[in-house]
């Protein structure tokens, strides 16, 4: 049975949670379900999906990148721009004009309920231009992950209402930030935990061989943070919010044990009825066994997580090849220069050598040939299905019903 998202009003889904053993999210002042739906590009999580979670109380977040791609009048304007001189400025521009629409149109859309979050990659290269944009367009929560944000608190000194959440692994990068912000006279508000052995995408190790090390195991890192929340005295100041592998009731019970304040999903949430995508691309996601999904290094340097298509079946096998070919290009193969640092454009045989924004916008369009689907390691609540929001968060607030060993 399906139901709509608005059949609840938020002020019963937290009492769903609490009445469930949950303990709601709090960052600055405002309560929220502790569900938060993770920032998904290209054009994955954007107005639609974001304002659908934030209706139900949590925090639903559009991500920034490239979304040009969801209005037509844009992609027109910028889709035929390969020679001319001014390209990216205009590609950026446009990008740009997309992010404000989609944050006016997920506000309007959310009534007032829950947070509207915007996720910016560091890796970019317009990353600070979206962070602006984003600020300015009235956003709710900034989060930031793909590298350290140590210069978020001075592109946000203006915004000082507006919540910080920077995405990280250990607690060494955890230390690492604090101490710099704390400099700045700003703390974050937040902080997504992200372990990379379950999550999807770019993920928070140095290199593919680190995906596994216990040092990211959220038994281990949220008591470390928790650990130096107390001894700096910021123990009711900066919320935990745990990522990855996560799907059911018990995952947040005990995450919330552990130390955490609220979790994040990605994936499951990639694959509701309400999220931007095509259908197409749900059903890539949600019908990957687990011999489907495979780790690689992404042209951003970043060990990344994806189900195997034949595009990227066929790039994985030619890919010492392509190493060898490296080198410098003169520009970017789209004129966008999407990454600060490219490992195609930069000649960096180290790394990743495709054009990411070119297979992600071909996921974008279903394209189950072509395209690059980025995808959790865990399992769908729904297995196969795809289902609304408002189920997904009920399943993650209705506790496993207790089975009654039968007498022997």
């Amino acid at each position: 049975m399906q139901h709509p998202a608005n059949d609840t009003s938020t002020a019963q889904w937290l009492d769903q949670a609490r009445a469930a053993g949950l303990r709601p999210l709090r960052i600055r002042g405002k309560t929220l379900l502790p569900i938060v739906q993770g920032g998904m590009g290209v054009g994955v999580s954007a107005a639609g999906l974001s304002s659908a979670v934030a209706r139900l109380g949590g925090m639903g977040t559009i991500s920034s990148v490239d979304l040009r791609r969801r209005h037509p009048d844009l992609m027109a304007q910028t889709a035929h721009l390969d020679k001319a001189p001014d390209a990216r400025a205009r590609i950026d521009q446009a990008n740009l004009v997309a992010l404000d629409r989609e944050i006016r149109d997920a506000r309007a859309a959310s009534h007032g309920q829950g947070w509207i979050a915007v996720n910016v990659m560091k890796a970019l290269s317009a990353y600070s231009a979206y962070v602006k944009q984003a600020l300015q367009s009235g956003v709710d929560a900034l989060v930031v992950g793909a590298g350290l944000p140590l210069d978020l608190p001075e592109l946000a000194q203006d915004h000082p209402h507006v919540a910080l959440i920077p995405i990280l692994s250990d607690a060494r990068g955890v230390q690492l930030l604090l101490r710099k912000w704390e400099r700045k006279g700003r703390l974050p508000d937040a902080i997504v935990i992200e372990n990379p052995r379950l999550a999807g995408g770019h993920l928070g190790a140095a290199k593919v061989a680190d995906l596994g090390d216990a040092r990211f195991d959220f038994e281990t890192v949220i008591p470390q943070v928790r650990e130096l929340f107390q001894q700096a005295g910021y123990e009711q100041d900066i919320a935990l919010i745990a990522a990855g592998g996560i799907d059911s009731h018990a995952d947040i019970l005990r995450l919330q044990g552990l130390g955490a304040d609220g979790v994040q999903l990605g994936t499951a949430f990639a694959v509701t009825q309400e999220c931007d995508a095509p259908d197409a691309f749900k059903r890539i996601l949600a019908q990957a066994k687990p011999q489907d999904i495979v780790e690689f290094v992404s042209v951003a340097g970043l060990p990344a997580r994806a189900v195997r298509t034949p595009w990227l079946d066929k790039y994985l096998r030619i890919l010492p090849i392509l190493q060898e070919r490296a080198h410098p290009k003169a520009k970017c193969n789209l004129s966008f220069d999407c990454l600060q640092h490219c490992g195609l454009r930069d000649g960096d045989a180290g790394i990743g050598q495709f054009c990411i924004d070119q297979q992600l916008g071909h996921a974008m369009d279903g394209d189950a040939e072509r395209g690059l689907f980025f995808r959790g390691a865990g399992r769908l609540p729904f297995g196969e299905q795809i289902r609304g929001v408002a189920d997904l968060v009920r399943h993650l607030l209705t506790p496993a019903p207790t089975v009654i060993p039968s007498p022997a």
